[in-house]
């Protein structure tokens, strides 16, 4: 368990963001991955793009929600009137593997330079079935570097706990695919969630790490917006590791209805957090 350092949040932590120093408080963009919005968002996109702006994030994750399904036209022109970028989008394996030229003109539409494999599904959690995903997930990331777009592979906790032959998912995922295509947008919840010591694994990472996935996890290890758990996300983001970090995106995926307080409540704090 990482632990935990005193964090401003709910209404300290915006009265706090108006003594910040500019360079402080915006060293680094806070973006949300849409996912924790996804029941919001697949009713009212629009709607919901123009609450997330209001509550003054500049940059979106697209994931869930059905966003692959709607006009990538319209969500662009919403974006851009509501100041939002979004750097990178959440593309499943099959997708890639099925719809690979469809993916890439999603991303290039949305204005993103990052395909993310968020998820692997049971069939290929098996030591026979991670060790034939592999090299396709070694293709898409070449294949995407020639269409210009980056790519990066997003944790849960099982690819740290499953050991087929004595090795992790994980390990296996950064010895066998190259490190300067295939990057890692660590998901720090989980990641502490499979009982990792995440700071060292962030310095492990050190040159491979695109973005974060910040969200907290409370003692009993469930799931917390960013300031009501036990992290220490001042301490994470100080260390060496973590310099190259491009992009920081808020997310909870088991965020309480109606959603939009727990993703304002990660906001404020992160925004207030000196590191």
């Amino acid at each position: 368990m990482i632990a935990r350092r005193t964090l401003l949040a709910g209404a300290a932590g915006a009265a706090a963001v108006a003594c910040l120093p500019a360079a402080a408080a915006a060293r680094r963009p806070i973006g949300l991955q849409l996912y924790t919005l996804r029941e919001l968002f697949a009713k009212d996109p629009v709607k919901t793009l123009e609450q997330v702006a209001a509550i003054g994030y500049r940059e979106v994750e697209f994931g869930g929600g059905g966003y692959d399904a709607m006009d990538p036209v319209m969500l662009r022109k919403a974006l851009d009137r509501l100041g939002l970028k979004a750097p990178s989008i959440h593309v499943g394996y099959d997708a890639l593997l099925n719809q690979f030229g469809r993916q890439v003109t999603l991303a290039k539409t949305l204005g993103a330079d990052t395909v993310v494999l968020p998820y692997m599904t049971e069939e290929h959690r098996t030591g026979p079935g991670w060790r034939a995903a592999l090299p396709n997930i070694g293709r898409f990331a070449a294949e995407l570097k020639e269409a210009g777009l980056g790519f990066a592979y997003h944790n849960h906790d099982f690819e740290f706990t499953l050991k087929p032959d004595g090795v992790s998912l994980f390990d296996r995922l950064l010895k066998e695919t190259d490190p300067a295509v295939v990057k890692i947008e660590l998901d720090l919840f989980w990641a502490a969630r499979a009982g990792e010591n995440v700071a060292a694994l962030i310095d492990r990472l050190a040159g491979r790490l695109y973005a974060y996935h910040v969200k907290d996890m409370r003692a009993d290890r469930s799931m917390a917006a960013v300031g009501q758990g036990t992290i220490d996300f001042a301490a994470l983001f100080r260390r060496k590791g973590s310099a190259g970090v491009r992009h920081f995106y808020v997310e909870n995926d088991q965020a309480p209805a109606p959603y939009l307080p727990d993703v304002t409540t990660s906001f404020q704090t992160l925004r207030a957090l000196r590191f």
